[in-house]
């Protein structure tokens, strides 16, 4: 597990990454930093990312349940960044429910690709909470 709360993990066909946080918040804005990595590559491209040209987003949602919502905030992170060419790698988590997010997010060109992902899945997601706070795996389809 690195400083920002997701390792990435072997998966068969796709990219998984498992993603932990003291607070479901933490949780959600280390997933989108996840997710951040597997598109751009590594940690110090991100960062660069965010440096240039930053490009600045609110994101409301709400959902059925914490996974869904986890789905639904990682989907409009990547439909954004198509959108919008860039990555984002600063979310600032103003209120995250079981079922509510409002955030900003941050992000700019990045100096490198790593991957394309097209979707994130529901493929083995469940949010547990653990002692720590909260845990959960999420697979991209690539």
């Amino acid at each position: 597990m690195n400083s920002r709360g997701f390792e990435e993990i072997e998966h068969t066909a796709d990219i998984a990454i498992r993603v932990r946080g003291r607070s479901l918040a933490e949780m959600f804005a280390n997933a989108a930093y996840g997710m951040a990595c597997q598109m751009a590559g590594h940690p110090a491209s991100t960062d660069e990312a965010a440096a240039s040209k930053t490009i600045e987003r609110t994101i409301e949602l709400t959902a059925y349940d914490a996974e869904t919502l986890l789905v639904t905030w990682l989907g409009e992170l990547l439909y954004l960044s198509e959108r919008e060419g860039c990555v984002f790698t600063e979310f600032d988590m103003v209120k995250v429910t079981a079922s509510r997010l409002r955030a900003i997010v941050k992000g700019g060109s990045a100096a490198a690709h790593r991957r394309h992902i097209k979707a994130v899945t529901f493929n083995d997601l469940d949010i547990v909470h653990t002692d720590a706070g909260y845990e959960a795996t999420i697979v991209f389809d690539v």
